[in-house]
């Protein structure tokens, strides 16, 4: 999700668009060295460490990764898991007198796989600090 994510920042930095995120681990390094790993050149904003933090609470998040796409009116447009948000993002752009098409490249899905390959790793190392 993070290539796609990253994708649309670059493709509509200077568009009415900003993606902020939410996050929910408890260990506030760990996030900052993802942050920096990741590449995640978006405003992302700390949950207190729980899934119940007072930011998921007030927006009703019930599962993660949960996307909202609101519209420059202030509409809420989207609420999901994130699959199928660009032709979402079009068309609010597209009333706001932005026409815009969103496209991701090779590049997009190869950092997805690599990201892929990271999860399995900590998935792995989980695993293992299971067994200890």
């Amino acid at each position: 999700m993070y290539p796609h994510e990253r994708s649309l920042v670059k493709q509509l930095a200077g568009k009415p668009f900003a993606l902020i995120g939410v996050n929910s681990d408890s260990d506030r390094d760990e996030i900052k060295e993802i942050i920096k790993d990741k590449k995640l050149n978006w405003r992302s904003f700390w949950n207190g460490g729980s899934t119940s933090g007072p930011i998921s609470t007030k927006w009703n998040v019930s599962g993660w990764p949960t996307v909202y796409i609101i519209d420059t009116k202030g509409v809420i447009r989207y609420k999901g898991h994130g699959q199928g948000i660009d032709p979402v993002i079009e068309k609010c752009l597209s009333e706001a007198d932005v026409d815009v098409e969103i496209k991701h490249g090779d590049e997009d899905e190869d950092e997805d796989d690599d990201d892929k390959e990271d999860d399995d790793k900590k998935d792995e190392k989980k695993g293992k600090d299971k067994d200890k």
